[in-house]
C-alpha cells in the first residue's frame, strides 16, 4: 500500500493532467481568436505538460509497488526514469517552439488581440501556483519525478510570462513590433531548455546509483555508532531507489565477539536506522573484527 505522502503525489500527478487539459484548450483557442504564435506555443507546451504528467502518474505508480520475485529490489527506479523522460519532453518541446518561432519571426503577420494579456496573465497565476504546490510534494517526498513535473508547470509560466511581454510589446509598438511575441517564444524555449537540462542529471544520477548525500551518510554512521558493541563503521554506501533508500554498511565489532552476539548487533544497528530513519527501507550490515590487521586498515566513517 502506498504511503500517505506517496498517494499524494499520484494525486498531484493526475491534478497536473486535468489543469495543463483545462489551460491547453483555452491557450489555443485563445492563440488562433487572438493572432498570437506565442500563445499557440504556449499551448502545445500545456499538450506536452498533459503526457509529461501522466508519464509521472504511471511512473510514479509502477515505483510504489512492493517487490515481487522478479523485482527483489523493489520497482522505485521507475520514479528517476519518469523524472528523465520529462526533462527529455522539456527539451524536445524548447527546440519545437524555438523553430516555429524563427520562422514566424520571418513571416509577416497581424498584431495580437489584447484580450489574450488578460488569458496569459490568469494562466501565469494559476501555473506559478501549481508549481509551488506540486514541488514542495515532490520535496517533501524527495521525488525526482514529481519535482521535475513541478518543473514543467514553472516552464509553462515561463513560456506565458514571455508571450505576455511580448504581445505588449506589439500592442504598444504599433507596426513594426508584429512579431515581438514571437521572439518573446523563442527566449522561452531557451529558458525551458535550461531547465529540461538541469532536472536531467539528478534523475540520471539516480539511475546510475550515485551516493545520497554526505550529511546522510554521516547520520546514518552516527547511529550505528551509537549501538552498543559498533567501534567503528568502514563503509557506507547508499542508493535512491524511488522514494526510499536502500544501505550497505560495513561494521567493526571486537574480534572475540560471537557470531550469535555479532549477528544480534548488525540487527540492532539495522533497526534503529530504519527506525530514526523512515525513508530507509532496508540495511544490509557486514560485520569485520576490531581491531583490524594494520594491513587491513583503511579509513573509517566516524560521523
Amino acid at each position: 500500500m502506498p504511503t500517505a505522502i506517496q498517494s499524494t503525489t499520484l494525486r498531484t500527478a493526475v491534478l497536473g493532467i486535468l489543469v495543463n487539459g483545462t489551460l491547453a484548450a483555452a491557450k489555443f483557442l485563445g492563440g488562433i481568436l487572438g493572432n498570437s504564435y506565442a500563445l499557440i506555443a504556449d499551448a502545445v507546451e500545456s499538450m506536452t505538460d498533459i503526457f509529461s504528467s501522466f508519464v509521472v502518474w504511471r511512473g510514479l505508480s509502477v515505483a510504489v509497488q512492493p517487490p515481487d520475485s522478479d523485482h527483489p529490489y523493489g520497482h522505485g527506479k521507475a520514479e528517476p526514469l519518469a523524472a528523465s523522460f520529462v526533462s527529455l519532453t522539456l527539451l524536445a518541446a524548447a527546440l519545437g517552439i524555438a523553430i516555429q518561432a524563427a520562422r514566424e519571426i520571418l513571416r509577416p503577420h497581424i498584431t495580437p488581440e489584447p484580450f489574450t494579456l488578460w488569458l496569459l496573465l490568469a494562466v501565469v497565476i494559476l501555473k506559478e501556483s501549481l508549481f509551488r504546490f506540486v514541488f514542495q510534494i515532490g520535496n517533501r517526498a524527495s521525488s525526482t519525478a514529481v519535482r521535475a513535473d513541478a518543473w514543467h508547470h514553472r516552464s509553462d509560466a515561463i513560456t506565458s510570462a514571455a508571450a505576455g511581454i511580448g504581445i505588449a510589446i506589439a500592442l504598444w509598438g504599433g507596426k513594426g513590433y508584429e512579431s515581438a511575441d514571437d521572439w518573446a517564444a523563442l527566449f522561452a524555449s531557451g529558458l525551458i531548455a535550461w531547465n529540461g537540462v538541469r532536472l536531467l542529471k539528478p534523475a540520471i544520477d539516480e539511475l546510475m546509483d550515485a551516493l545520497p548525500s554526505e550529511e546522510l551518510q554521516k547520520e546514518i554512521a552516527r547511529i550505528a555508532l551509537s549501538c552498543g558493541g559498533v567501534h567503528a563503521v568502514e563503509k557506507v554506501l547508499a542508493r535512491k531507489t524511488g522514494f526510499t533508500y536502500w544501505v550497505d554498511m560495513h561494521l567493526e565489532v571486537p574480534k572475540d565477539m560471537t557470531v550469535e552476539d555479532a549477528h544480534e548487533v548488525a540487527h540492532r544497528v539495522k533497526d534503529k536506522i530504519r527506525r530514526q530513519l523512515p525513508r530507509i527501507t532496508e540495511v544490509s550490515i557486514h560485520v569485520e573484527p576490531y581491531p583490524r590487521k594494520s594491513a587491513d586498515l583503511t579509513s573509517t566513517i566516524t560521523a
